[in-house]
């Protein structure tokens, strides 16, 4: 499958966000591909981080179950600021022996605010609309992250809920359905929508907000075409399968923490709340072809009071860096800070892809040279640095944290001087000194 004209759905918002979060449905699960897919980044993975890179984010966390993939990027200066950092999975396909179905979420700290980012693919077809509630409701309950902050789904500041949901339009027919569409009166289906009924009645959704349906319905198109279902597919009975309905199976819902518990008092104080989700638009993408559903991508504005405000470490080269040359990191920690003997310092390219792609590194505790007060000093041996210099940023990460937690300013290494030309500057500085030496004696045999 190419891949490569996805590039500028990467670009879609002219916002240029902080974060980006993208997930996939039915990513190619074949057991062959699934094992290389756990020593290696999958084809999808790398592009993305190609394509991002390059426009300044990093990839700070990804997840994969079988077919469903969700990973989540941000720009370099927010890195010190994500910590906290935990995925989790639920198979539901097969009655929870099969990851065809299910859910994939990462959780994290966003200056101090929990926020957790959930990917579905729900059961198919128009009969399973409990089961999907069923589902959803499992995943929410049997989840749970490591560590004592916010182990549960609902727990969190804010949690985005997304995915090939697979509701379906209730009561009207396909030739309706299909009739108002073209008249674009969605509104005429949104009152049948399964999702939006069951967000009326169903106490698992209370709370979960939706921007309006003001796109057509993202189900199902012939492949490479804008044109809904025209198969003509023969079944195993030789009987012709029934074409899909079209529906917004696709869908971006998010849902704030005790949003109900705000009091119209507290809505009138002056003081700007803690924080606040904002969509600014929700809409699909009618030029891909590439599957039977069209993508659909939402984007937020979050407005938050910072609870962490400044980064957890802080760090810089010692002085000017050349490859030729053994070199020192300087950085100081917050107090308390929980350090391990599993952290290290990277050495990264500046337009690094993710938290991993680190040119070297070195083991914090092994490598301390000195320590001032706060202020300690690693070393790097000049074996491990590139020889061919470039523009690099130094990274702290954190064991206990699992994240980056300080990120210094992009610096120069100077590159490496050639053994030829060092061979040269040596054999000049010799014989420059052998002329020197032999025009002294001159003189001094003169004098005498």
């Amino acid at each position: 499958m190419d891949i490569g004209d996805l590039s500028q759905l990467l670009r879609v918002s002219s916002l240029d966000p902080s974060l980006k979060k993208l997930n996939l449905q039915e990513v190619n699960c074949k057991i062959i591909n699934i094992l290389s897919d756990f020593v290696f980044d999958d084809p999808w993975s790398l592009f993305f981080m190609d394509v991002l890179s390059s426009l300044g984010y990093v990839k700070v966390a990804s997840i994969r179950m079988q077919g469903l993939m969700l990973l989540v990027f941000v720009k370099h200066q927010h890195i010190p600021f994500i910590q906290d950092i935990r995925t989790n999975y639920t198979r539901t396909g097969l009655y929870g022996y099969w990851g065809n179905k299910g859910g994939v979420t990462i959780r994290m700290s966003i200056y101090g605010h929990m926020v957790c980012f959930m990917n579905c693919h729900l059961p198919a077809h128009m009969e399973n609309a409990n089961q999907r509630l069923d589902d959803f409701e499992r995943i929410l309950e049997v989840q749970r992250f490591e560590g004592q902050s916010v182990p549960v789904i609902l727990d969190h500041d804010a949690l985005f809920w997304f995915g090939d949901l697979n509701f379906r339009i209730a009561d009207h027919g396909i030739h309706f359905v299909r009739e108002t569409i073209n008249n674009l009166q969605f509104s005429l289906l949104w009152e049948n929508d399964q999702l939006n009924l069951a967000k009326k009645k169903e106490a698992i959704l209370q709370g979960f907000m939706e921007g309006p349906l003001l796109f057509k319905p993202t189900y199902k198109f012939d492949l490479h075409s804008n044109t809904y279902d025209t198969r003509r597919k023969k079944t195993l009975f030789g009987f012709n399968e029934k074409k899909r309905k079209p529906a917004w199976t696709d869908r971006i819902l998010w849902k704030l923490k005790n949003v109900s518990q705000v009091s119209e008092e507290d809505k009138k104080s002056e003081e700007d709340p803690v924080f606040t989700v904002t969509l600014k638009n929700y809409i699909s993408h009618m030029c891909y072809g590439i599957s039977d559903h069209k993508p659909v991508t939402g984007t937020f504005m979050l407005q938050l009071k910072p609870l962490v405000s400044s980064p957890l470490v802080t760090l810089g080269p010692i002085g000017e860096w050349s490859a030729d040359e053994d070199s020192l990191v300087s950085f100081s920690a917050v107090p308390d800070f929980p350090s391990s003997v599993w952290d290290w310092i990277g050495l990264y390219k500046v337009a690094f892809r993710h938290i991993h792609d680190y040119v070297t590194f070195a083991w914090v505790k092994d490598n301390e040279i000195s320590c001032s007060g706060n202020v300690k000093q690693v070393y790097i041996n000049a074996d491990e640095i590139p020889r061919g210099g470039g523009k690099f940023v130094l990274c702290y990460y954190c064991h206990n944290i699992q994240s980056l937690t300080g990120i210094s300013q992009p610096f120069q290494i100077k590159p490496a001087q050639l053994l030829e030309e060092k061979k040269f500057l040596v054999e000049n500085f010799n014989e420059s000194d052998e002329l020197d030496r032999s025009k002294w004696s001159e003189l001094a045999s003169t004098s005498s």
